[in-house]
């Protein structure tokens, strides 16, 4: 899965977001970076940049959209899927590619073996560089947060796989899209972090925060406020919480899979109580007798016997398991 970015360059009214290249790595600090803020450049399906899903998705979840960027993250963390973020519309603020790269990655990848996919091996391969942090007229730019983006060696091994001369087709300037102009490079970076911030206020703002789970609480903190615990999004400690390591022995990952274990025993006594209350009708003696209530009653008690059991308990390790809500 390789989500697509829509990129604009500045217009009228409309700051730049165009400082991606073809094809982005997002560690997943970075990536729940862009999963939290959903920001996007403008399209030509709306009316302006950041309104596309945003005016449409919403009122399809009744819930704190907190809770599903819970399970996304356990998700990742639990299956060690890496993130990749390809561009839609430009590619830097001069190369417009409307949705061309976005279909085109598909096809790369998949002429990729599962091995060669792994952003570890194709960091190791010089495949992958990382963006770095920058000073410009005396003004800290803040470009780690777009993790690391294709290189010329990306280019050459894995898009020669479609293209005869990829080296034409992806320029130095579509690499990098800050030699098409680093003012509006710069641009396009705080425009970036200051949705970043404004996004995670909101989530103070209307107490999502608290039920955020560690590794996004300490993010939300870092994007609103630039610091959690006196710890930036580089500090070890930080990028530590998001691993798989850290995760399966955590008292708040266990806090789910205890969730998980007394939802599924509440709901198999109901199934119980339903069943007794409908044997203990005798005008329902048919309908018992032609559904085999009985053997049903005698199933859900084996059930719940095995949910409320240890064994059941150490199954769900290493599951999503649920949201505590209290």
């Amino acid at each position: 899965m390789v989500p697509g970015r829509r990129n604009n360059p500045p217009e009228k009214g409309i700051r730049s977001l165009a400082v991606f290249n073809p094809v982005h790595y997002l560690e997943l600090p970075e990536a729940f970076m862009e999963f939290i803020s959903s920001m996007t450049g403008k399209s030509p399906s709306t009316t302006g940049a950041g309104s596309e899903g945003a005016l449409t998705k919403g009122p399809f979840n009744a819930l704190p959209p907190v809770i599903d960027l819970n399970a996304a993250l356990i998700s990742l963390i639990l299956t060690g899927h890496d993130v990749f973020l390809s561009a839609a519309g430009y590619v830097g603020p001069k190369v417009r590619v409307e949705h061309d790269v976005s279909l085109l990655v598909p096809e790369v990848f998949s002429r990729m073996s599962p091995l060669e996919r792994d952003a570890r091996m194709l960091i190791a391969d010089g495949c992958l560089e990382k963006c770095a942090d920058f000073i410009y007229d005396g003004k800290p730019v803040l470009a780690s947060r777009l993790g690391y983006r294709i290189t010329t060696r990306f280019v050459r091994v894995y898009f020669g796989r479609v293209f005869n001369h990829p080296h034409v087709v992806f320029t130095d300037e579509m690499l990098k899209p800050e030699l098409q102009g680093m003012d509006v490079f710069v641009d396009g970076m705080d425009n970036i972090c200051t949705t970043h911030r404004r996004v995670a206020e909101s989530y103070f703002a209307d107490g999502g925060v608290n039920l955020a789970c560690p590794p996004l609480r300490a993010l939300l903190h870092i994007m609103a406020y630039g610091q959690f615990e006196g710890k930036d999004l580089n500090s070890p400690e930080i990028r530590a919480l998001f691993s798989r390591d850290s995760l399966l022995v955590s008292s708040w990952y266990k806090e789910r899979l205890d969730a998980k274990q007394k939802i599924e025993t509440n709901l198999w006594k109901r199934h119980i109580a339903y069943l007794e209350a409908y044997l203990d009708r005798p005008s329902f003696a048919d309908t018992v007798a032609r559904l085999d209530l009985t053997s049903r009653l005698d199933h859900a008690r084996e059930k719940l016997q095995y949910v409320e059991s240890l064994a059941y308990r150490e199954k769900l390790d290493g599951s999503l398991g649920v949201q505590p809500l209290g």
